[in-house]
């Protein structure tokens, strides 16, 4: 079977996912190479070209070649040449499921979680109903229509994008003018609002392995530049810190890596995936769960991979094994 990463995006994160597949592309050279462009078209491009570009978090990447199709056409061709896609993708239908649902539907094997899971997974309102069905604490989820209360009765808020990621749109509620911009921002896209809730960030990943069984990655703390773990502090920002394993009692560690797997299994996860915490005085708070977290050099996954003493090129075979694994077995029970 024909090893292709699938990078890029129509969303405002293709930006890191092109950084993500310079750290696959360095870890699969064998693999081909196909850029999901902006206008929904795909184009082969050339390892060279990838890895010379040097700003991928912040400037657009050409793939320097023609389109040979839209993303359907680009399926319709892997399902052909019987190719496996090693998923560098991340948010909007890359991660809601609906890419997931594509490559399903044509019996393509990929990396990471299936359709249902991600969809789930990406509504981070959802995704807290169904943590709190595993047992995990959350924060509570306030309408647009009562912040003004809200604010009053909790001092500070949060708003967020309830279906995005890399810290896109975060918004700290501290005053009443703070609130005209979560207002502005909610006319373009569904805003989650929650009580601010202080404390350490943390984040847990979590493993499948061959066998199938689960393993959850060491903690990492987040002390995020000027305060804010939003996209400049994850990847442009030098003064953040990541620290894996985070700082965290053995109670807390314990805690962290027993609710990362719970929310790995009742959102029905495969492969890997990443969830984010805030540790408070009586605990973690679960915040998300994210079903195709960053692999960029400067991300969280490859962190705990290295604590945890897995190689990278491990990680990867490993998943694409239980993409193989998980298509040929759904084809032989239809």
């Amino acid at each position: 079977m024909r090893t292709t990463i699938l990078f890029g995006g129509l969303n405002r994160e293709r930006l890191v996912a092109v950084a993500s597949t310079q750290a696959l592309n360095a870890a699969l050279p064998d693999a081909d190479l196909w850029f999901w462009d902006v206008g929904d078209t795909v184009h082969e491009t050339q390892a060279q070209l990838l890895q010379s570009h040097k700003r991928p978090f912040e400037e657009p990447f050409n793939s320097g070649n023609p389109a040979f199709g839209g993303i359907a056409q680009a399926l319709d061709r892997a399902k052909a040449e019987s190719r496996l896609l090693v998923l560098g993708l991340h948010g909007g239908m890359a991660e809601n499921g609906e890419l997931q649902a594509m490559c399903e539907l044509r019996g393509i094997p990929f990396t990471g979680s299936g359709s249902a899971s991600s969809y789930l997974a990406f509504d981070k309102d959802a995704a807290k109903r169904f943590a709190r069905i595993a047992g995990l604490k959350t924060t509570t989820t306030l309408q647009l229509d009562d912040v003004d209360a809200a604010l009053a009765e909790y001092g500070r808020l949060i708003a967020k994008p309830a279906r995005d990621g890399s810290s896109y749109g975060l918004i700290f509620v501290n005053a009443k003018q703070d609130l005209v911009a979560v207002r502005r921002a909610a006319k373009a896209e569904e805003y989650l609002i929650e009580p601010y809730v202080a404390g350490v960030e943390a984040t847990c990943a979590v493993l499948e392995q061959p066998d199938g069984a689960l393993m959850a990655l060491p903690p990492i703390e987040i002390i995020p530049a000027e305060g804010a773990f939003d996209y400049t502090a994850k990847y442009i920002a030098k003064s953040t810190q990541e620290i894996c394993p985070g700082r965290f009692s053995p109670q807390v560690s314990a805690q962290l890596m027993d609710h990362a797997v719970r929310a790995h299994k009742i959102l029905s996860c495969r492969g890997y995936s990443r969830s984010d915490f805030i540790i408070t005085d009586n605990g973690p708070v679960y915040l998300e769960t994210n079903t195709l977290p960053g692999l960029t050099a400067a991300s969280l996954y490859p962190k705990a991979l290295k604590a945890q003493g897995i190689a990278f090129i491990d990680f990867l075979t490993g998943q694409i094994a239980l993409a193989e694994r998980r298509t040929l077995g759904s084809i032989g029970s239809i």
